[in-house]
């Protein structure tokens, strides 16, 4: 079944099976039932069978899932097994805290490069990852490879840098300025607007 045919509240909730399953696997457990799983998300255990089913279900009557396997079928959908290259717009606090999660690399996600208009950044770097002056970024999209761009500059500069790499050939790009991105269609964007998530926080405290 083709991507587009899942719900994307399904696709949200994929990844954090693959966490907790991850979890399992360190803790040594080999199998889990949907209900046992359902304890440790919170999630109800029909929802777990209808969300994997999706997929073709991975569970057997009786027995329950096999940690293992489950973790590395939903790696694979996840599109985990393919290593993607990235590079990053914005040498803030904010990018440079993105740039430092080593963790991103156990996902197959490469930091490449950091770019910013900062020209005073020039030959410094963030664990190892060079900051390039914005004007290389062309070239070195078309060099290495580069299939996601993360952006983490002001919305007022946001859209001409993603209009540069788009037509170098970025398909993806992970957008924490405040604005949303005017992009081709075939061009996937995933916002984050950490603020958004701060106020539906102050909205649940008031409840």
């Amino acid at each position: 079944m083709g991507i587009k045919a899942i719900s994307q509240a399904v696709i949200s909730r994929l990844p954090r099976y693959y966490r907790y399953l991850g979890q399992l696997r360190d803790e040594g457990i080999e199998r889990i039932s949907s209900r046992e799983l359902s304890e440790r998300m919170n999630v109800t255990a029909s929802q777990i069978r209808q969300d994997l089913n999706n997929f073709g279900g991975f569970g057997h009557q009786g027995y329950g899932y096999n940690v293992d396997s489950l973790y590395i079928e939903i790696g694979k959908i996840l599109g985990l097994t393919t290593k993607h290259n990235l590079i990053l717009v914005g040498a803030g606090n904010l990018g440079r805290a993105i740039a430092g999660y080593a963790k991103f690399e156990k996902r197959g996600f490469i930091m490449r490069g950091i770019f910013d208009i900062d020209e005073s950044l020039n030959g410094q770097d963030v664990r190892g990852i060079p900051i390039m002056p914005l004007d290389r970024i062309e070239q070195f999209i078309l060099e290495n490879d580069i299939d996601i761009a993360v952006i983490c500059i002001p919305a007022t500069a946001s859209m001409a840098v993603v209009d540069r790499i788009v037509k170098c050939g970025i398909k993806a790009i992970w957008n924490f300025s405040h604005v949303d991105l005017d992009v081709p269609r075939d061009v996937i964007v995933e916002n984050v607007h950490l603020s958004d998530s701060l106020m539906r926080l102050s909205y649940l405290m008031k409840q």
